[in-house]
This record gives C-alpha cells, sequence and structure tokens, in this order.
C-alpha cells in the first residue's frame, strides 16, 4: 500500500508517529485493548509472523534479556530483529537488525506501508474503533504504530528471528498479537499500579498474559505471591514452566568497571551443562542473571545455539544506559533504573567500583516510590543535585527535591542536596562540579534523564 503522502527519512517516520496518541506520556483506559492491534496487523498481512519470535515481558531486565538474547543469534548467524523500549540517543535503537540499525531504506518504505494502513482505517469496516469520537474509539496509539513499524521492517529486511520486548504489562500489550516459540518474564516489581494493579499478584497478571497455550515461559526468580501466579496460569494454558531458580544457577559472579563474568550451570532436561567464565561488558550481578534467563530461553527455542555462539554474543553485547560509562573525565555512568529494586542494585554497583561519596544527579518520572528510592540514595553520595528527566514524560521535580530533603535530614553528616530543574543547567553544575572536586558521578532515575545525559556529556573514553 503507498502513502498518498511519502516518506523521505526514518526521522519523518518517526516525527509523523509522535503525533499520535503516546502511551509513554500517558493514556486511557480506551488504550489498552488488542482489537484495534490485531485489525492493523491483519491489514498489514500480519507481518508479526514472518519469522519465529522470542518474547520477554517483565519489571526490571527485560530490555537486557532481550538485547541479550538478539546478541547471540546474530553471533550464531541468524538474521534477528531486536524490538525494546525506550531509546535514550536514537529512537532506532527501538527497532534494531543485526545488533545495528535496518538499512535507511527498510525504515522508510516500512513507513509508507504503516501510512497506508493507517489512512485506509476511516474507510474500513472497523472506522469507528480508530475515531476519538466515538464513545468506544481512539487513534491508534504511538506504540501500536511503532510496533507495527518494527514488524514491517522486519518482514522487509527478511529476518529470521525476531526477540520483542512488550512496553507495558503483558495482557493488553501491543506486542501480544506474536505466537513466540517462548517466552520470557523477567522480575516482578511494583510498577505502573495505576493501570497494571497494585499488588504483585495483580501485577503477575498482567505480565502471564504473554504467555500462550502450549509454548515454554522461561521464568526469573519471584517472591512466592508472584509465583503462584505463573504456576496457575503455565498450568491452565499447559505451558512448560522453565523456573530459572529450578533449572540453572549462578556462580563465581566477579563484577568489574569493564564488566561481569560468571559461571552458568543449566540442569534443565534439555540442557544440562556449565559454561565457565562468562563475560558481559556491562558491570552488575544483576546481568549475570539477565544472561542466564537469555541463555535459557534459546536453549529452548534454537536447542542448536552453541557455546562458542552464547560467549561471542554476550561480550559484545551493549545497551544504553545499563550502567553505562559515558566519560571517563569525570567519571559518568548513566543507568534507567527508575524503581526501589533496580535503584539499590544500581547503587550497589556503583559504590563496589566507585566508592561512596560521589556526585548523583536524579529525576524521575510521576508515579515512582520517590521516597523509597530517596533513602536508598541519600547515604551513598556526597553530593546530590535534583532535576527533571527531561520534558518527554511528566515529573514532579519539586517533590523528588523534598523527598530527598527529608531522607538526608535523618543523616549526619548529610549529603549537599540542590535543586536545578533545568536539565542541561543540572548536568552542566554537576560535570563542573565532579571536575573540580575529582568525584564520579552517577546519572539515575530515568531512562529519559539518562538520554539527556549522555546529549550533555562529551563521551571521553580511555578505553
Amino acid at each position: 500500500m503507498v502513502a498518498s503522502t511519502p516518506f523521505g527519512s526514518s526521522r519523518e517516520v518517526y516525527e509523523w508517529l509522535s503525533g499520535f496518541v503516546n502511551l509513554e506520556r500517558g493514556q486511557s483506559l480506551k488504550s489498552f485493548r488488542l482489537d484495534r492491534m490485531n485489525i492493523l496487523a491483519q491489514k498489514a498481512g500480519h507481518p508479526e509472523k514472518c519469522a519465529a519470535s522470542i518474547h520477554v515481558a517483565g519489571s526490571k531486565g527485560k530490555g537486557s534479556v532481550t538485547g541479550m538474547i538478539a546478541a547471540i543469534l546474530c553471533a550464531a548467524g541468524i538474521k534477528t530483529a531486536r524490538y525494546s523500549s525506550p531509546h535514550v540517543n536514537d529512537f532506532r535503537e527501538r527497532l534494531v537488525m543485526e545488533n545495528d540499525f535496518f538499512d535507511e531504506e527498510t525504515y522508510v518504505a516500512a513507513g509508507k506501508e504503516l501510512i497506508g494502513i493507517v489512512e485506509s482505517l476511516p474507510s474500513s469496516p472497523e472506522a469507528e474503533l480508530f475515531d476519538p469520537r466515538s464513545p468506544n474509539g481512539e487513534a491508534p496509539s504511538f506504540f501500536e504504530l511503532m510496533t507495527l513499524w518494527f514488524f514491517l521492517c522486519s518482514r522487509l529486511a527478511r529476518c529470521s528471528a525476531m526477540a520483542v520486548e512488550t512496553g507495558m504489562g503483558g495482557r493488553l500489550d501491543a506486542t501480544k498479537i506474536l505466537d513466540p516459540a517462548v517466552s520470557v518474564i523477567t522480575i516482578i516489581e511494583l510498577e505502573h499500579t495505576e493501570y497494571l494493579g497494585k499488588t504483585i499478584a495483580a501485577i503477575s497478571a498482567e505480565k502471564a498474559g504473554i504467555i500462550k497455550p502450549g509454548r515454554p515461559l522461561v521464568l526469573a526468580e519471584q517472591t512466592g505471591e508472584a509465583l503462584d501466579v505463573f504456576r496457575e496460569h503455565t498450568a491452565r494454558k499447559k505451558s512448560p514452566l522453565l523456573y530459572f531458580p529450578d533449572c540453572a544457577g549462578l556462580e563465581n559472579i566477579r563484577v568489574s568497571r569493564e564488566g561481569t563474568s560468571f559461571t552458568l550451570v543449566c540442569r534443565n532436561e534439555t540442557f544440562n551443562e556449565t559454561l565457565t567464565d562468562l563475560f558481559v561488558s556491562i558491570p552488575g550481578e544483576v546481568q549475570a542473571y539477565n544472561a542466564g534467563l537469555a541463555v535459557l530461553a534459546l536453549k529452548t527455542a534454537f536447542p542448536r545455539i552453541t557455546e562458542k555462539s552464547i560467549r561471542e554474543g554476550l561480550a559484545g553485547f551493549t545497551l544504553p544506559a545499563r550502567f553505562q560509562r559515558v566519560s571517563d573525565t569525570p567519571h559518568v555512568i548513566i543507568d534507567g533504573a527508575h524503581t526501589k529494586r533496580s535503584i539499590d542494585t544500581c547503587l550497589k554497583t556503583f559504590t563496589a567500583l566507585y566508592g561512596v561519596g560521589g556526585i548523583l544527579v536524579f529525576g524521575c518520572a510521576a508515579g515512582k516510590d520517590i521516597v523509597s528510592m530517596a533513602e536508598l540514595c541519600v547515604p551513598c553520595f556526597s553530593r546530590i543535585i535534583i532535576t527533571t528527566p527531561g520534558t518527554f514524560k511528566k515529573s514532579f521535580p519539586e517533590e523528588i527535591h523534598t523527598a530527598f530533603i527529608k531522607a538526608a535530614q535523618k543523616l549526619n553528616p548529610a549529603p549537599e542536596i540542590l535543586f536545578i530543574p533545568d536539565t542541561a543547567g543540572a548536568v552542566k553544575k554537576t560535570i563542573s562540579m565532579a571536575l573540580e572536586l575529582k568525584l564520579p558521578v552517577l546519572g539515575a532515575g530515568s531512562f529519559y534523564l539518562a538520554a539527556e545525559i549522555s546529549n550533555f556529556v562529551p563521551i571521553k573514553r580511555t578505553d
């Protein structure tokens, strides 16, 4: 289908997409429904069926697991597309082919298909579903169209496999139209409670929505409350459950500034072996666990994946804003951690590698557990700068500043806490202070803040 307004570049496609209702900025309950996505996929000729796929959901680590799966498949010579969000430096990070961007021609051609589909909606039998003026209608969302754009790109590029990360939840996520060879669910935390539910059990039920009848589920270690939900869902759908603590284990985890090495011991019926001295070029114990999930999922979906491919894929894997060192003068680390558990993990890694007493620049979107994150952060730094995490999502930096001030009042001595709402000004102040005092910097709380920092900090690496 040819668009009446052809695109000349991938940037033009993205700018057109950005004009639609953006689920990442705010949504109504009408936004969460699969009928629209199914219709869009049908009109496109079901590009989601163009290749074998692995589907990844969860509260934390799903981006890393998705990326590791794609990296290992590429190392095995399997032409693989990867879908993840959000992006940090370039919107094309969401739609990747073989550890790089798709060809520009592919983005543009897929964009033309996409706009043609959207332009056909008003005259289709399903027009009411896509009409915001209708009581039950709403325009296609940014995420729905972005997801379809990825599938169209993957089909045009003739990929052989896809590693696909959910956007939010799972049961009503646009990516659920997949029929994956295996599903993966990472750690579950309280997140997006206004949409997914206010308990671990409720959120787990939403994530469990990606489980397909008869298809295996690889599951990260969970609390008892979450595990009960996943056991019930897999039993009801007759889906084999591969619970990581029962199927595998990690030994000899060693974290350095260059990355994480570990031994993976697998004791699954079809994959019973030990892989020693694996290495991921991202620091943090959690990355060893993410790699374990990725390997277990791959050996389930692609049993012939070799140890050589696993080693090469993991060693070459990188992902923006996952404990990413963007500067050595001064040392600047950016991390998208924005929940209590992920902040705790990030802080443990940062202080182990760079010590206590550095500088934190922090900002997060509205709806996060600010109090818990503030209480974890303030003992670890001598100076803290609170700012706005960019403009992409709603945020209340004044409330964040207040929470950090209250948390600091419990300490003696307390860190110096500055409030600089302007993101650019906050980053410039942070870097100036770090250079003067020779202190390391951590930027955390939001992927969007991480993106802002990476834009302002000149990358200076000595390795």
